[in-house]
């Protein structure tokens, strides 16, 4: 899907057309980074549409897919009478070459991936201040053989003849590296030449602005209709909190569904913090039992996000009731929770996503058919990191800006399997030492996220001359930027030996800690 206009209220200044990049979105947010707006959007997205948002520059992604490919996206190719600077990466230049006359060639087994001195031969427009022999980012197979009309080769690697292209006079340019990956020494440099050179963008978004536009947005959404925010404590529904009693002030209610899957103490932190020290109205709902008895024999982890997300929705529908009526139900939807739960391309021919559904349990997956409110997501357009400026900029403190993201359906899938309410202890007790020695150890704010996961299996032990038979504790520590890639944490050993200890002495029915050192991809952050 791509994003509307609806979702964003202010054009974006550059458009990333996405070819099924992983890093499509990565783009984005470095744009963003230039405090340019950016929106990420189908390859397919018609010239009408782009016309009528009226970028300022496109970029086209990289895509796994070869030119000469049957079913190979393309963009229109009226893009190129738009008099608009274009920027292609990997899969985008090639595409740029063949659609304005190069040559592609398909790759013969000489492919570049990984890390790759960049010889810079044109050091002007988009290469000002990459210097030379600077590392960048390869990942292609297929490569640039012969440059269409107007077109110079403004860079080369050692494996790869044309690695930058560009057509000064059409202010048209293309990379077969990766600019906006951490990797890519000088990727920012090249970057902002593109946004603030090549351009002319000018850096209007920021966090500040952001604020001033959601308020008015949400102002203009919701009249003197009530709202109705599910406040969960995490950065998000907390900033959203701020936000929307800084925009609507009474008209807003906070409901806490204490759903039984939260970590150890937070239900009593989130309504001292909220109620009594910002004095933002949150109405208490204890649903433990209702909602461990829906989970009762569910194993299937889809099965329990469902449930989780479609109870909620029942329990703030009856609660509204009580409490209401409410016109509108505040969520606080991310960026990649749109991209992720619904994908930015759509297949011409089959009318099929071509981005993978990752997750169901995000605000804008799962949600019933029947849902009795309107939506207000004024967040929806931003990244993680961009909120947690904007949470700071409200006035949120530390303590909950720079906390740890926690999913929705909560411990309930990081318990794998059945849930029970030993298991959910379990787990607490559990989580609770892994967070507090992460942060003894000074990693907190080093690390991604650090928790705890249990894991439906036995294994024996021996404690005090006894044999056990108790459950395994999976450490899980990842260091990201937004949660779209991630890497494992390399804690110093002293650390994860004091956690192993800790829980296996203190936790009732562990006997083992084990450790997960996989990188998302190939695997996700959390294990359901």
């Amino acid at each position: 899907m791509s994003v509307s206009l609806a979702d964003t209220k202010r054009n974006p200044a550059i458009v990333i057309l996405d070819f099924g990049s992983q890093y499509s979105e990565l783009i984005a947010r470095r744009v963003r980074e230039t405090e340019v707006y950016s929106l990420v959007m189908s390859y397919n997205t018609s010239i009408e549409e782009i016309q009528e948002i009226n970028p300022q520059g496109i970029i086209l992604s990289g895509g796994p897919k070869s030119v000469y490919e049957e079913g190979a996206p393309v963009c229109d190719p009226n893009i190129w009478n738009l008099n608009i600077p274009v920027l292609g990466v990997c899969y985008g230049m090639q595409l740029m070459v063949h659609q304005l006359g190069g040559k592609v060639q398909v790759a013969s087994g000489m492919a570049e991936y990984g890390k790759a001195e960049l010889y810079v031969d044109d050091p002007t427009a988009l290469l000002t201040n990459v210097f030379d022999g600077s590392t960048m980012w390869m990942s292609h197979g297929d490569s640039v053989k012969d440059l269409p009309p107007d077109f110079v080769s403004l860079a080369h690697t050692s494996n790869t003849a044309i690695a930058a292209i560009g057509s000064h006079k059409h202010q048209r340019y293309g990379v077969q590296f990766h600019p906006e990956v951490v990797h890519s020494i000088h990727g920012m440099s090249l970057l902002r030449n593109f946004v603030y050179n090549i351009c002319n963008c000018e850096p209007d978004w920021t966090t500040n602005t952001f604020i001033d536009e959601a308020i008015a947005q949400v102002r203009n959404q919701v009249g003197e209709k009530k709202v109705l925010l599910a406040l969960s404590g995490g950065v998000d529904s907390s900033t959203l909190a701020f936000l929307l009693n800084k925009a609507i002030g009474d008209q807003l209610t906070c409901m806490f569904i204490d759903q039984g899957f939260m970590r150890k103490g937070e239900p009593e932190f989130l309504m001292e913090f909220f109620d009594q020290k910002f004095d933002i109205h949150v109405e208490y709902i204890n649903a433990r039992e209702r909602f461990i008895s829906k989970l009762k024999g569910v194993i299937d982890p889809e099965e329990k996000r469902k449930i989780i997300g479609t109870e909620f929705i029942r329990v703030f529908e009856e609660e509204s009731v009580r409490l209401g009526p409410f016109d509108y139900l505040a969520q606080g939807t991310l960026y990649p929770d749109v991209i992720e739960s619904s994908g930015t391309n759509i297949d011409p021919k089959t009318g099929e996503r071509i981005a993978v559904k990752i997750k169901s349990h995000h605000n804008v997956g799962g949600l019933p058919k029947d849902l009795q409110f309107k939506l207000v997501e004024p967040l929806r357009r931003l990244f993680k990191d961009e909120v947690r400026k904007v949470g700071k900029s409200l006035g949120l403190p530390d303590e909950i800006v720079r906390r740890h993201p926690f999913p929705g359906p909560g411990l309930a899938i990081r318990i794998l399997g059945e849930v029970s309410a030993e298991k959910l202890n379990c787990l607490r007790d559990a989580d609770l030492i892994v967070r507090e020695e992460i942060a003894k150890a000074g990693l907190y704010h080093d690390i991604w996220q650090a928790f705890a996961v249990l894991l439906p299996v036995r294994s024996v032990g021996v404690m005090g001359d006894q044999r056990t038979y108790a459950w395994p504790i999976v450490v899980r520590c990842v260091s990201s930027e937004d949660g779209m890639t991630a890497d494992w944490s390399r804690v110093p050993y002293e650390t994860l030996e004091i956690i192993s200890n800790r829980i296996v002495n203190e936790v009732e029915g562990v006997n083992r800690v084990v450790l997960d050192i996989t990188s998302k991809p190939p695997g996700t952050i959390e294990w359901e």
